[in-house]
């Protein structure tokens, strides 16, 4: 007899899992890490070190050997919907939660996303292959994919017709890793 570790509604399945790392940080922490990593991807100026340890708001600023520590355990979770939309999201933007939590939302699904399709870890040297229930298919690279707030729904990856939906994605690693990882 197995444990259930979630409750499912009627309808609903599991299809897969995978683990992402893991990094002990709290929710201050991970909210100073994503808004300092979002300036920096942006091409902001970050603000100078040594600076006060909280600002106006309340906010704490990570140090810069604490940044460099996230920010190499950091993952990106890649998010398709069923009408080719897409985007690549921090893990750190993903909580930890107990038995008997509701789940986080992974993407903002509205009639023009349609419904998800595959969440998965990615690299930026990745490559993923998409195919729809007409038989279209694409390969694009991971890295021209934008990187968004888990709760956004995310840009166009594959520009599906109106009759077609995407049913499959699959990561494609990057040349030299085997066997997905």
């Amino acid at each position: 007899m197995g444990v259930r570790g979630i409750a499912l509604p009627e309808g609903d399945k599991l299809i897969s899992l995978t683990i992402l790392r893991h990094m002990d940080a709290d929710a201050e922490e991970r909210a100073a890490y994503l808004r300092r990593a979002n300036a920096v991807r942006r091409g902001g100026v970050e603000e100078e070190a040594g600076t006060d340890n909280e600002d106006a708001s309340g906010a704490i600023e990570l140090g810069e050997q604490r940044y460099v520590e996230m920010s190499a355990s950091e993952q990106f979770v890649l998010t398709i919907s069923e009408n080719g939309y897409g985007k690549r999201s921090s893990s750190f933007e993903y909580r930890t939660t107990g038995r008997g939590g509701k789940g986080i939302v992974a993407m903002a699904i509205t009639g023009k996303t349609g419904k998800l399709v595959a969440s998965f870890p990615v690299e930026s040297a990745d490559q993923i292959m998409l195919v729809t229930n007409r038989g279209q298919l694409i390969r694009t690279r991971v890295e021209g994919i934008r990187i968004a707030g888990r709760s956004t729904q995310g840009v166009i990856v594959f520009d599906t017709a109106d009759d077609e939906r995407v049913v499959s994605v699959e990561r494609i690693p990057e040349e030299g890793e085997e066997n997905g990882g």
